[in-house]
């Protein structure tokens, strides 16, 4: 059994359907690629299942378990985490502070736990200079923050939603390497929303695409590229 399954998830925003009819699974330690054009309802497709939104049709479940109407803290405490393509820190707060944070909340630990979980989780991912502010940290440093605030929820699936973006191609390939490892040494589910391809083929299990709200494909991904409905929408008609 998935650990994380939609079963016709529907989403409408007044006259706009936004996520229409969608199925899906995951499970851990799988690597899952969800592409398809800007518009296409991927990050409100993650959106549903984080519990930022409730869905308008369909169900959602995880573990077995109905967590439709779930709210959004609930199911992170579950084991539900997602990252956000735009990165907001709380900059007053220096980069160790920013991952402790779920560690505090999230699993409710003291404050000497969550330092000391959060200094071996940051160290786990390469992250350095824990202490600095979060203002003078590079672009993939903040991306690796970000993950880890993720990960310090404890989560069984985790969404990345564009996490490459802005990262030049060797810190695509590091945090590529870093995914994988994520995936494999903690056995989580990976739902990666991304717009470059390439890392979408050197990094997922399999993929679905998503277009106007619905998913138009689905499979590995050299099958799911060379489908012509995918070629169309979202590679232009090229191969």
């Amino acid at each position: 059994m998935p650990n994380l399954e939609t079963i016709g998830l529907t989403k409408r925003f007044g006259g706009l359907v936004a996520v229409n009819n969608v199925s899906f699974n995951l499970s851990r330690g799988e690597i899952l690629g969800v592409i398809g054009p800007n518009g296409a309802g991927k990050s409100t497709f993650i959106n549903l299942v984080s519990g930022l939104y409730f869905p308008t049709g369909g169900s959602i479940r995880f573990n077995g378990r109905d967590i439709t109407t779930m709210p959004a803290h609930r199911r992170a405490e579950l084991g539900i985490a997602r990252t956000f393509q735009l990165i907001h820190p709380l900059e007053d707060l220096d980069v160790i502070e920013n991952v402790m944070l779920g560690f505090l909340f999230a699993r409710s630990l003291s404050r000497r736990e969550a330092r000391r979980e959060a200094e071996a989780l940051c160290a786990s991912l390469e992250l350095g200079g824990v202490e600095r502010e979060v203002s003078r940290i590079t672009m993939l440093e903040t991306k690796k923050m970000e993950i880890a605030r993720a990960l310090a929820c404890g989560p069984e699936i985790l969404f990345l939603d564009e996490v490459m973006a802005g990262l030049n191609a060797d810190e695509t390939l590091s945090l590529i390497a870093l995914v994988r490892k994520i995936a494999g040494e903690r056995n989580i589910g990976m739902g990666v929303v991304e717009h470059v391809m390439g890392v979408i083929r050197e990094l997922t299990h399999r993929v679905i695409v998503l277009e106007n709200g619905e998913v138009i494909a689905a499979g590995p991904y050299e099958e799911v590229v060379n489908d012509p409905r995918v070629k169309e929408a979202y590679l232009g008609g090229a191969a």
